[in-house]
């Protein structure tokens, strides 16, 4: 065992096996072999409680069958717990011939392992003496995490396999996550970058020696992968967005301009922001946030929302609370943040009553791209009757095409009158049909929703 702190270890095994005391009780973070359960009584321990897994990668928790036959709680990251405790389907489903995935989950455990529960993207946990905080850290793999936690007086981060010394990660294939792409490598340039902004006293990574200098240490990775990533002449406005991922609909110099109507210029699917003079603001659909590039397969960890742009939406715009986020429609790109706003935000979910069933009860459908988990509706809005939300007046109406259920959704803002319409069209333009038949599509659909641009007639 290598002393860090006081109530601080380093277990070196197939990982970096990190020990936090409490009193003759132990938490680990990654858990490798399991052989550091042989060396617990080296520094006065008597038993581990828990294990907080920062990844699925097999180097990390090859040895979890040990922790459970000692009785020890298993927590994993939420958006990787199917590879938990579901290997038996991971591994009937994978692809073998003609494979184009090359995301690292071939790297997985070979079994599954029970899991006690998973640790969810910002949730702040105690475990023993210690209260972690869960930051999301793609870049290595899609669902890996931090944790975040005070020890000894220090700011300490677990920052698994996203950085393993100054201007080093342990593998630049496992930021590949799609055929000669390079998406990891962008979002392991936002992950640092958001850890920056954590006045962090020490990293300990899953490989490589503990990092006493987290601010020079991470400088110099940002500054290797941007240079990667110009190279390879991919996420050219990486930092762009990131500085600015929230712009008026429309500019100011274009008329009046749309003050109290964002877009999002980083998200998957479009989403848009409309702000109340109260300091509130109602997202119209939330999915995947600051998308650095959709890693292959369909798999919960290959879909992974975050609020990463959240602190830049409230700095520029001075929203102090995210009140509300309405979706168009059920699809995973325009809802897959919901939960996480819900939980993290205090956001309330309101959905048209045309699908509200089928984000609360996803498995009861038979569709494409419904969200893993349910998402509970907080209000279920009527379609064609006037709805208030601060000082706007919103009216939802059928628009069938894209999917049966879909809904656009009438509102009047800085003196236009909008409709916000989710993926109805397509194409620069906006023009070109968007139906899919096992969305529930059906001839004159798209008869039905020009007639309802026709009677609204929007600016």
């Amino acid at each position: 065992m290598q002393k860090i702190s006081n109530h601080l270890y380093l277990f070196h095994d197939t990982c970096n096996v990190y020990v936090l005391c409490s009193g003759p009780e132990a938490v680990l973070v990654d858990f490798g072999s399991g052989d550091v359960l042989d060396h617990l009584a080296d520094i006065g321990l008597e038993r581990v409680t828990d294990v907080l897994m920062t990844h699925h990668h097999r180097d990390q928790g090859q040895g979890l069958s040990r922790a459970v036959e000692a009785g020890i709680r298993i927590w994993v990251p939420h958006a990787e717990q199917d590879l938990f405790h579901s290997m038996e389907a991971h591994w009937q489903a994978r692809e073998v011939y003609n494979n184009y995935n090359v995301r690292q989950d071939r790297f997985s455990l070979l079994e599954s392992i029970p899991v006690t529960g998973t640790l969810g993207d910002y949730e702040v946990r105690p475990f023993g003496d210690h209260v972690m905080t869960v930051l999301p850290t793609p870049g290595h793999t899609t669902g890996s995490i931090s944790l975040l936690v005070e020890v000894d007086g220090q700011r300490v981060l677990f920052s698994g396999d996203l950085i393993a010394g100054p201007g080093k990660v342990i593998s630049l294939a496992a930021t590949q996550w799609t055929y000669n792409g390079a998406e990891g490598v962008a979002a392991s340039v936002a992950s640092l970058l958001d850890l920056q902004d954590r006045q962090l006293e020490l990293l300990l990574p899953s490989h490589g020696d503990p990092i006493p200098d987290p601010k020079a240490a991470i400088d110099l990775l940002v500054e290797r992968f941007w240079e990667l990533l110009q190279r390879r002449k991919q996420n050219p406005r990486l930092f762009q967005l990131r500085e600015r991922p929230y712009q008026p609909v429309l500019p100011a110099g274009e008329g009046p301009g749309t003050p109290h109507l964002l877009m999002h210029r980083a998200s998957m699917a479009n989403s848009y922001v409309l702000l109340s003079e109260s300091g509130k603001a109602l997202f119209i659909d939330f999915g995947y946030d600051f998308v650095t590039g959709i890693a292959a397969g369909s798999d919960r960890a290959a879909r992974r929302p975050w609020l990463y742009t959240l602190p830049a939406l409230k700095a520029q715009f001075d929203v102090q609370k995210i009140d509300v986020v309405l979706p168009t429609h059920y699809h995973d790109d325009h809802v897959a943040g919901c939960n996480l706003l819900h939980r993290v935000e205090g956001t309330q979910v309101w959905a048209a009553e045309s699908f509200a069933d089928i984000l609360e009860n996803p498995a009861r459908y038979d569709l494409p791209c419904l969200w893993y988990d349910p998402i509970p509706v907080d209000r279920r809005l009527p379609l064609g009757q006037p709805i208030a939300w601060e000082e706007y007046t919103l009216t939802l109406h059928p628009l069938p095409g894209h999917t049966r259920y879909a809904v656009a959704v009438e509102f009047e803002v800085d003196g236009l009158r909008v409709l916000a319409t989710g993926d109805q069209y397509q194409g620069d333009e906006g023009l070109i049909w968007n139906y899919v038949y096992q969305n529930r599509y059906t001839v004159g659909d798209y008869a039905a929703s020009t007639a309802l641009y026709q009677r609204i007639c929007p600016d």
